[in-house]
């Protein structure tokens, strides 16, 4: 679906198979947020020939955080040009915890080509703003498109819900902070990792509201 000009995403709304929304910031630079799984990278693959691209146009993926339903799908891309991104804290998570996880991936030796951190980072034209937003994952991102509004926001928060934090790394007092953090910001997109999109200021102003009154207690 178009997002707005130049953005569009790459929904899951398949409810047999667990999967991420996949998003695509279609400029100079293509940019892709989230892959996926491996197996069912036909989902994205679709979308992108739908734009008259495929997976060895794009410049860089930007990885959320490491859970294989966002993560797997760089397998298309490896011993191709294509970068991939992901945060310091969240490798630095994986060495210590997993150290075979590119293998699990179907990736021998797996590692990123950028490590992010928070602040600004220029891909091309775009500026942008990684914001570090552990809770879910110990490395888990946003990632903030200042010019358009636009958070991509991983599993951090979802349409009336909140990223689980019983996964290894999770940490419920973390993803509250990282939810008050976020919910500062001047945005009119809420680009959710699984779920439907929150669109328009009221409505994303409206949906932090509800994760506090709802999900805050249980944190």
């Amino acid at each position: 679906m178009k997002i707005l000009e130049g953005l569009h995403g790459f929904l899951w709304n398949n409810p047999t198979a667990n999967n991420c929304n996949t998003y695509l910031i279609d400029d100079k630079k293509k940019i892709l947020v989230d892959p996926g799984h491996y197996h069912l990278f036909e989902h994205v693959s679709d979308g992108l020939s739908r734009l008259s691209l495929s997976p060895q146009d794009i410049d860089i993926v930007i990885i959320t955080h490491a859970h294989p339903d966002h993560m797997e799908g760089i397998r298309v891309f490896t011993g191709g040009s294509t970068m991939i991104a992901i945060h310091k804290a969240e490798m630095d998570f994986i060495r210590s915890v997993a150290p075979h996880y590119g293998e699990a991936l179907g990736i021998s030796d797996f590692e990123p080509d950028v490590l992010l951190q928070e602040g600004d980072l220029k891909i091309g034209d775009l500026g942008f703003q990684v914001i570090h937003t552990p809770g879910h994952s110990p490395g888990s991102i946003c990632l903030y498109w200042t010019e358009n509004k636009v958070l991509f926001a991983g599993d951090v928060v979802f349409n009336q819900g909140i990223g689980r934090t019983d996964l290894p790394g999770g940490n419920g007092q973390e993803l509250k902070d990282s939810i008050k953090k976020i919910a500062k910001l001047d945005l009119d997109y809420v680009l959710t990792g699984h779920g439907d999109i929150v669109s328009g200021r009221e409505n994303v102003i409206s949906n932090f509201k509800v994760i506090e009154s709802q999900w805050f207690a249980y944190l």
